[in-house]
């Protein structure tokens, strides 16, 4: 394979796509692109992206942002964690560096969040620092490549294909190599229904040439998700609404939601009314306005919404006011985080 590196890169430099993180040798702008596109398909993240860098262009302006301006800005992409650790790394980049990011690859993977495979990417797109990247598109291509059937998501399977990734490198070029190997995982080398008559490097691939192409990667690990039954309450008085924002280490810390109550199965309105008790007065109507299942990659979620609104003289128990719970105005309430279950259903929801 002494040529693969460079028939690829003639590949991509007549057919890569044109995306605003490959203009740019900016390695700020280059780890923000790569930290969205770890879960996030190109077409949607290309709009997240261009919102980030217009509202937090460099590192000194996202250390300067609040934490909610930052997860505001993260609302759809999911996986929050991944934005609070940008917002550490970048203060970190302020005040350990002097604003300036990073120039190695060792440097660059002591910054919060940043793992081995973002920490070669930007090492080698904007420092052109000799890192094979290894991604979900370039183990698609080593394990075909290669007919591999050593699964991608167990330690020896990353260290045989980060081997024969550093095979293929190309050490003058490592930047456009990388970029290359990714994006013919994701044009050429697809999941289902690879276009292998178009690949550029089919007389190298072993698994096309038995057309066992769409055997491979193999896994060894299949996704269980845990089931949650959540029930939201949208208690409402005199224009505002009961928001509380989530401290706790489970999906979704720092957003807002509406009060919580979480069962270990499905729950009727009845059942939900009788677990508040007292805390509901005689008269109070709660009314479930609508249920919907929304999946996380390891967790299932069946959210039920229920609207509870108290006359404007009657005053509100005291359970309701603990857990650092907020009133907000209704007009008020899209200004805050919330995750995308709840934000996609707010005009439902809250009139202001």
């Amino acid at each position: 394979m002494t040529n693969f590196p460079s028939i690829i890169r003639k590949w991509y430099q007549k057919n890569g796509r044109h995306l605003p993180w490959r203009e740019t040798n900016d390695p700020y702008k280059i780890w923000i692109s790569e930290i969205i596109l770890q879960q996030t398909q190109v077409k949607q993240g290309l709009n997240y992206y261009q919102h980030f860098i217009s509202k937090f262009p460099d590192a000194q302006a996202l250390a300067n942002a609040s934490e909610n301006q930052l997860l505001q800005q993260w609302q759809g992409l999911g996986y929050y964690s991944r934005a609070r650790n940008l917002h550490l790394a970048a203060k970190t980049i302020v005040t350990e560096h002097n604003g300036l990011f990073p120039q190695t690859y060792k440097k660059i993977l002591k910054l919060k969040g940043i793992g081995p495979y973002t920490a070669a990417a930007i090492a080698s797109i904007a420092f052109g620092e000799p890192r094979p990247v290894v991604d979900g598109n370039v183990y698609r291509v080593l394990s075909r490549l290669f007919m591999a059937g050593i699964p991608i998501d167990r330690t020896e399977g990353k260290k045989y294909f980060e081997k024969r990734a550093w095979e293929l490198l190309d050490h003058n070029n490592p930047g456009t190599h990388n970029q290359a190997m990714m994006e013919l995982g994701a044009l050429i080398c697809r999941p289902a229904s690879p276009l292998c008559r178009e690949c550029p490097v089919l007389v190298f691939c072993k698994a096309a040439a038995q057309e066992k192409q769409t055997l491979f990667p193999v896994r060894s690990k299949k996704i269980s998700r845990k089931k949650r039954w959540l029930h939201f309450l949208i208690i409402s008085q005199n224009g505002q609404t009961v928001v509380q924002k989530r401290i706790e280490n489970d999906i979704w810390k720092g957003l807002y939601q509406f009060p919580l109550i979480e069962t270990k199965k499905y729950s009727s309105s009845d059942t939900i009314r009788k677990k508040l008790g007292k805390a509901l007065s005689d008269g109070i109507i709660i009314e479930k306005t609508h249920q919907e299942k929304y999946l996380l990659t390891h967790q299932e979620l069946d959210a039920s919404f229920y609207n509870i609104v108290w006359p404007k003289n009657v005053v509100i128990p005291q359970t309701f006011n603990q857990l650092k719970n907020e009133w907000i105005k209704n007009e008020n309430i899209q200004g805050l985080p919330f995750p995308q279950l709840i934000q996609k259903n707010l005009s439902k929801l809250i009139k202001p």
